[in-house]
């Protein structure tokens, strides 16, 4: 029986796949009378099989070896391309992950999608998605994750595109499509030039491999390069951030996927292409350089949001910046523990204020306050989603943070720093958001505003209990990914201070937050330079705007040449050797006298005019030649 669920344990991510096809005759509308509910019950059937599944795979393979399921998929003469599943601790525990999310999403989309004529569609749609999720959780071939990747890239597109009849919808996931298709083409640059090397495209075999196999440094480094920008793109990391913060007009319960376990899938293909980065230091610095500019710029960008979404998209951004940091030190067990923390953190955090804008219908902050005594199972998940980011409380990341800086690693005075800065600003950031949406005196839209109903109260509150229990979890899972090895080249400081700084670090941020007068939306400083750097932040250091002064000017510019040299000079010259044609046969048609000698002496003059041709640049070898035999 052991064996029998570990074998059969790659079955769970198409679960999600059956119900969504189980949604179709609701979705394309074949089934009317009975509204689009049964085809969110399928679906969250489906979803609840593929949990059961994976937590009973997951409990026989604790302990064990792993196992491979290999197909092979396409063989011919030497090639022979494989998709390989990965069934140990590691993956299988991602995988409950993500069918543990999706089912208390689905749950909660129930809740917060009744209203919409759409629903079956939706929900055919989210089950799309977790079927691509865990199957990027037990993939162990590049070639299947990509194949995986660009499957999310076209879920988000039509997730967040769900309302379709609204245009700032369409730009947006029109963006957010075409932002993550830069990434995913680099990174199927970077797959077939691994493969042209000799690796074996299976994350299992890359360390092997990457020990083993000499490369020219500039070819290992364009290869990292490459690998890297696929999981940029997904990450929502700098320079192709933009698209998660345009991502949320989509509905929230698609939200809450997207800034937990989407955002950590490529991460989590990141994590796996690790040995890769080893062969050359430009991949690791770029990694580093990366994940920093993306770490500080997005903590920046999120104090100054008034959109309750876009503050904690941000945030979002800003804590991936951090998993790149420790890949690119090659500490990737800190960033898997980095994931899973805020993966359980953030999706909680998603879930309060998706019942804040359902029952507000609204997500300005500023036009907020008082919630707390009106929604207190929200107020208090909002609190401890929050506790669970920063490191003021021991929860998540407080003991994720506290395993990076106990003296295991040899962590740079830099590195402090950046941690720093960012639970400085996310503890700022968390509580200003607080301290406008649940305290003080009620505003004209929260007068009267109800608990949300028991679909989001449920998920809402068994993500609070999880997150709260997130320490517990063993953090051994992940010890076989990499050495306790300390870093070189970098100034050490003392470990000892490091969680004090930390938690004194998120004080500061609290009492900031608490501190300052809440801001309305009327309310602008008066002086230039607050109202500069506010915009600066607020417009997302102008980044759209840069892009559509040099990135988009340049497509729309050689678009415009190229359409002119096509209309001016290929479509002209095609219709000049019309012309052409078509007058030299009019001309030729003159000549049909019908008479043979005439025929005859036409052919001659046209073989003397073609001989003479070939032959007037030889006349002087020919007459060299006759010397030569005269002589």
């Amino acid at each position: 029986m052991t064996d029998f669920v570990i074998q059969t344990s790659w079955l769970a991510p198409l679960y999600g796949l059956i119900g969504a096809l189980l949604t179709l005759p609701w979705s394309i509308g074949i089934i009317r009378r009975t509204g689009p509910r049964p085809a969110a019950y399928f679906n969250l059937l489906m979803t609840l099989l593929a949990f059961i599944h994976g937590s009973l795979a997951f409990q026989k393979i604790w302990g064990k070896d792993p196992q491979h399921l290999v197909w092979h998929w396409l063989q011919a003469a030497d090639l022979d391309l494989t998709l390989t599943l990965d069934i140990s601790p590691l993956s299988l525990g991602a995988l409950e992950v993500v069918a543990g999310i999706s089912l208390l999403a689905q749950l909660y989309a129930l809740g917060y999608m009744e209203k919409d004529w759409a629903m079956a569609r939706f929900f055919g749609l989210m089950g799309f998605f977790e079927a691509a999720l865990g199957g990027i959780a037990i993939s162990d071939s590049l070639i299947l994750s990509y194949g995986l990747l660009e499957i999310l890239t076209l879920s988000t597109y039509l997730l967040v595109g769900f309302w379709y009849a609204q245009p700032l919808v369409v730009t947006a996931a029109r963006d957010a499509f075409l932002t993550k298709r830069v990434g995913d083409i680099i990174l199927l640059m970077g797959v077939v030039g691994l493969s042209s090397y000799g690796a074996g495209l299976d994350f299992s075999s890359l360390e092997t491999w990457a020990e083993s196999t000499p490369i020219p440094p500039l070819t290992a480094a364009l290869l990292g390069l490459a690998l890297i920008a696929g999981p940029t793109g997904k990450c929502a990391q700098f320079p192709l951030n933009l698209w998660l913060d345009e991502a949320m007009e989509g509905p929230n319960p698609a939200g809450i996927l997207r800034n937990s376990i989407v955002v950590a899938a490529g991460a989590y293909v990141l994590i796996k292409l690790e040995p890769v980065f080893t062969l050359s230091p430009i991949s690791a610095d770029a990694l580093i350089l990366i994940g920093s500019i993306t770490a500080i710029g997005s903590s920046l960008m999120a104090i100054a949001q008034i959109d309750i979404k876009r503050t904690l998209s941000h945030s979002t951004s800003a804590y991936l910046g951090l998993v790149f940091v420790a890949v690119g030190l090659g500490q990737v067990d800190i960033a898997l523990l980095l994931l899973f923390a805020h993966t359980t953190a953030k999706a909680l955090l998603f879930m309060s204020i998706g019942s804040i804008i359902l029952n507000t219908s609204n997500q300005n902050i500023t036009e907020m306050g008082g919630l707390w005594s009106k929604m207190p199972v929200t107020s208090t998940s909002f609190v401890i989603g929050s506790a669970g980011l920063i490191s003021l409380l021991p929860l998540g990341f407080f003991w994720t943070l506290q395993r990076w800086l106990n003296g295991t690693w040899n962590v740079p005075l830099w590195l402090l720093g950046l941690l720093l800065f960012v639970n400085l600003f996310s503890a700022l950031n968390l509580t200003r958001v607080f301290r406008l949406v649940f305290l003080g005196s009620p505003q004209p839209k929260t007068r009267r505003v109800p608990e949300a109903n028991w679909p989001i109260i449920v998920p809402m509150a068994s993500l609070a209990i999880i997150t709260l229990l997130a320490p517990s979890v063993p953090i051994e899972w992940s010890f076989w990914l990499s050495p306790n090895a300390p870093l070189s080249n970098y100034d050490a400081f003392p470990v000892q201070w490091g969680m004090p700084l930390l938690m004194a670090a998120s004080l500061i941020g609290c009492i900031i937050g608490l501190s300052r007068k809440p801001q309305r939306m009327w309310v602008r400083p008066t002086q230039k330079y607050w109202r500069f750097l506010q915009d600066l932040l607020a417009y997302d250091f102008y980044i759209e705007r840069l892009y559509q002064v040099t990135v988009v000017a340049a497509v729309s510019l050689s678009s415009k040449m190229t359409a002119w040299f096509d209309r001016y000079v290929v479509d002209g010259l095609v219709n000049l050797i019309g012309l052409v044609t078509i007058f030299s046969g009019n001309t030729l048609k003159y000549n049909a006298s019908g008479k043979s000698q005439f025929y005859l002496l036409t052919i001659l003059m046209g073989l003397a005019v073609i001989f003479w041709l070939l032959l007037r640049g030889q006349w002087s070898l020919i007459l060299d030649y006759w010397s030569f035999l005269a002589n």
